[in-house]
């Protein structure tokens, strides 16, 4: 029997980020230079981006905090707690959205046959980790496995369907329950530097799990690649700082993807034209990144449509973002539909997946 996604599930944090009053936001801060507003500007202007999520209340417009510590409304100021008032946000906050997601993937399963537990983020830390979190709350049995893949970045979710795919293949009485939670708008800070201009107008906040089997389901998961580019080590990068973590992310990377992306999938598609792909969940980095990888593998925009729209509504989730595309694509597939999901992250990493529909 084939391994497949058995359900998927996916919701955010509350409160809606409207683009063009993050960007306005960030533009009017003290001591930016002339360049940086004209770069938040465009960044903002050009991002794909309507609408984000966000862990944080205070950027919500119907929400009065006392003491805040992200964005002080009477001020217009945006603040810069430190790392450890940020992850101690994202243990509250990611913790819950953990469970929550973990609960809407598993709602029509007997929980008691889950065998694995993973979880997955590179926005935040807590020990209890997160995939002991949901065993608790979900009341797994006492011997379910546990594992967590930490600070990976975009890609994340890829190599745990891998995962999770192996244990079922080692295994098939395993359910393999895979969760992933990014806050990445705890990170965002006002700057002149370029890599955190882009960052402030690419990333959002979001949540989705999804259960693996053997059997029948929404889709089999019929194979995976991973690869890395010769070039662009140092275009992507993410790193704990004293502010919160910070993210390098050069405006080369579409460019990098756009070049390589053909050779990065002829391992997993072989003869197969990337046009005859019915589906494809690519991760939105970016509305740049997008472009490049449908112009490059000369693939038709309704192709895209889903990532596109995933961008559009929440940005770009880090890890989660993937999981939401292929949830939007499965609504309107049908059966004997193929699809390709690919991911992008530090290293430059690229990670892809051929699905089925069922």
């Amino acid at each position: 029997m084939a391994i497949t996604l058995a359900s998927i599930a996916s919701l955010t944090p509350d409160t809606v980020l409207v683009q063009s009053e993050v960007r306005d936001v960030f533009a009017s801060q003290p001591d930016l230079s002339r360049l940086a507003q004209r770069l938040i500007s465009t960044s903002f202007d050009q991002s794909g981006i309507s609408t984000r999520r966000s862990a944080i209340v205070e950027f919500d417009n119907d929400t009065h905090v006392d003491e805040p510590q992200f964005y002080d409304r009477d001020s217009g100021l945006l603040l810069s707690p430190g790392t450890q008032a940020r992850n101690e946000l994202y243990t509250e906050a990611a913790g819950a959205l953990y469970v929550e997601a973990a609960r809407r993937a598993t709602a029509d399963i007997d929980t008691d046959t889950i065998t694995h537990v993973i979880t997955l983020s590179c926005t935040g830390f807590f020990a209890p980790g997160p995939e002991f979190l949901i065993a608790r709350e979900l009341g797994l049995r006492a011997g379910v496995q546990r594992y967590h893949l930490g600070f990976m970045g975009c890609y994340a979710s890829m190599p745990a369907l891998r995962l999770a795919h192996q244990l079922c293949e080692a295994d098939p009485s395993a359910v393999v329950l895979v969760v992933s939670v990014e806050l990445c708008t705890l990170h965002v800070r006002s700057s002149n530097d370029p890599d955190q201009i882009i960052a402030s107008s690419l990333f959002a906040d979001g949540a989705a799990a999804a259960i693996v089997h053997t059997g029948t389901g929404l889709a089999s998961l019929d194979s995976f690649d991973t690869r890395i580019t010769p070039t662009g080590e140092e275009a992507m990068a993410w790193t704990i700082g004293d502010e919160g973590f910070t993210m390098v992310l050069s405006s080369y990377v579409p460019h990098i993807i756009g070049e390589h992306i053909t050779g990065a999938l002829t391992p997993l598609l072989g003869d197969t034209p990337a046009r005859d792909i019915d589906w494809w969940a690519l991760h939105p980095g970016g509305r740049s990144i997008v472009d490049r990888v449908e112009s490059a593998l000369e693939l038709d925009p309704a192709q895209l449509g889903a990532s596109r729209a995933v961008l559009n509504e929440f940005g770009n989730m880090s890890s989660t973002t993937v999981l939401f595309v292929i949830e939007r694509i499965l609504r309107d597939a049908v059966a004997g539909d193929r699809m390709c999901a690919v991911a992008f992250g530090p290293g430059l990493t690229v990670e892809s997946a051929l699905l089925t529909v069922q």
